[in-house]
């Protein structure tokens, strides 16, 4: 019989509360992000029941769109999440609202039309004066923005409703700019009411991840220097740059993969045990384990690369600097690996070697934790004193779930140790074979209020203090010194090296 008050698990998600009635707005929602994403988004949110009631979404941009133009438009992009059907659409329709207005006009124009629109959706649909905004425009305009909208009176409520500011990566260029953008923001709201998106927080293994650790009282013991070896992370695309050559030039790797997604990974991996899961208690941990890296040796302990001719299963795949709209000289990285050391009691003499990187083999996102050896092997077998280490695998995407390597005995008469797998599925234990968005459960979370997934301003500083090196050691070599690596492979050589100059390899599911 189950503990009582256990409730016996079931399949399929668990039904949350719906957040208090609002409005998302969403600015420049004619965009790849917002048509594709975060629209889609909010409608699978309605198929879920967890949008607020009453709710409605208003978009700006400068397409000469109406309504029904909108609606079209998300439709094409809302069919492809599960639970679509005629009538859930129609529901969510009514609710889409559209504004054509250019993000660069005076705050007595356009966005003061945006004011009255926004005014007769909340009179329409009967909705407190209670609104989410969303900037899915370029970043260096965030400040400008946000200037404008609390020109507009846009940025304050006369009933006592909330307001509330959703900015996308990148913060800033570096720590500096990353500090000038906090301070344009901070002149108009508050830190709490800013909520900045790392989409990686919102996946569910990565949550889970906290779950396993700290919720299971086995892991927690074992989670430091005297069991673990090593961890090692790594975010792995298989494709290129796509259309993104503009963007993606002016970032590289370092800026658009390590300083946010790969170190909020590893925060989460080697955080102390917050005293409750919320914004403060959580977010306070993470800093810690960004204070306690050492600062990183750029040319020790980085190696970056970028991707030049190559082939995958049996398809050529051009070099970056082939890409559409990409300097034939670029010096842009596109890989990178580097190995991060702790100075705190927990960690001592563990290194995190983490990776990530574009036209990869295949496309994953892992975290695994590598345990130390059996002091001694009581078992009479032979195999030069060399086993598998146990490793205890996180896998973010795209087969979402869990995975621990041990060794075991192969049937038989005999002492034979064969290393096995035990598999942790997301879509075979709780039946969902296409799980949640992490920007469906982080739209959800910023209409609730709770800011414990997104990035506080001090861990953006301290994020980019420790990458700030390691770019202007790259940028200063320039194109002649950054080796290139065959689309379709691992990377550079010298990434194998880094880890292999410590006896180790790097290690994929």
């Amino acid at each position: 019989m189950p503990e009582q008050g256990f409730k016996v698990s079931a399949t399929g998600l668990v039904h949350g509360m719906p957040p208090e009635p609002c409005v998302v707005v969403i600015l420049g929602v004619a965009g790849d992000l917002a048509r594709t994403t975060l629209v889609p988004s909010l409608y699978a949110l309605g198929c879920q029941r967890l949008l607020p009631e009453p709710f409605a979404l208003l978009g700006m941009a400068r397409r000469a769109w109406d309504n029904d133009t909108f609606r079209d438009t998300i439709r094409t992009y809302a069919q492809e999440k599960k639970g679509f059907s005629d009538e859930t659409w129609r529901q969510f329709a009514a609710r889409l609202h559209f504004v054509h207005g250019n993000l660069d006009a005076p705050p007595t124009e356009d966005y003061a039309k945006l004011r009255e629109r926004l005014k007769a959706v909340q009179a329409e649909h009967h909705i407190p004066d209670n609104v989410l905004f969303h900037f899915s425009v370029p970043p260096q305009i965030y400040g400008d923005i946000a200037h404008k909208l609390a020109a507009a009176s846009l940025l304050t409520s006369d009933s006592g409703g909330w307001r509330r500011l959703i900015i996308e990566k990148p913060f800033g260029r570096d720590a500096a700019s990353a500090q000038v953008l906090d301070r344009q923001l901070l002149q108009v709201v508050s830190e709490e009411q800013i909520y900045r998106v790392d989409h990686y927080l919102g996946k569910e293994t990565v949550q889970n991840m906290l779950v396993f650790r700290f919720a299971n009282p086995g892991f927690e013991p074992i989670w430091n220097h005297h069991y673990i070896d090593h961890v090692q992370i790594t975010a792995a695309e298989d494709e290129g740059i796509g259309t993104r050559a503009g963007y993606y030039d002016t970032t590289g790797v370092v800026r658009d993969m390590v300083q946010n997604h790969l170190l909020q990974l590893l925060c989460m991996a080697a955080m102390e045990p917050p005293v409750s899961y919320d914004g403060i208690t959580l977010r306070n941990e993470t800093v810690k384990v960004l204070q306690a890296i050492r600062p990183v040796d750029a040319q020790r302990d980085c190696v970056l690369g970028q991707y030049r001719v190559g082939e995958l299963d049996h398809h050529e795949l051009r070099a970056y600097r082939d890409e559409e709209h990409v300097p034939p000289d670029s010096a842009t990285p596109t890989f990178a690996a580097l190995k991060l050391t702790l100075d705190n009691w927990r960690w001592a003499r563990v290194p995190f070697y983490v990776r990530t990187g574009k036209r990869l083999p295949r496309k994953c996102t892992e975290i695994s934790i590598h345990f130390k050896p059996t002091p001694h092997l009581m078992f009479p077998v032979d195999n030069g004193d060399q086993w598998p280490n146990n490793i205890l695998t996180f896998c973010l995407q795209p087969n979402e779930g869990i995975v621990h390597t041990f060794l075991a005995k192969q049937p038989g008469p005999d002492i034979c140790l064969r290393p096995v797998t035990m598999h942790f599925r997301y879509d075979l234990t709780f039946g969902i074979t296409h799980p949640p968005s992490a920007y469906e459960w982080l739209l959800h979370d910023a209409m609730q209020g709770d800011q414990t997934l997104f990035a506080r301003s001090d861990w953006i500083y301290e994020a980019w203090s420790l990458v700030d090196s390691v770019i202007a050691y790259w940028e200063a070599r320039g194109a002649q010194d950054l080796p290139l690596y065959p689309a379709g492979t691992w990377g550079p050589a010298a990434a194998e090296t880094l880890v292999a100059r410590d006896g180790r390899a790097w290690h994929m599911v």
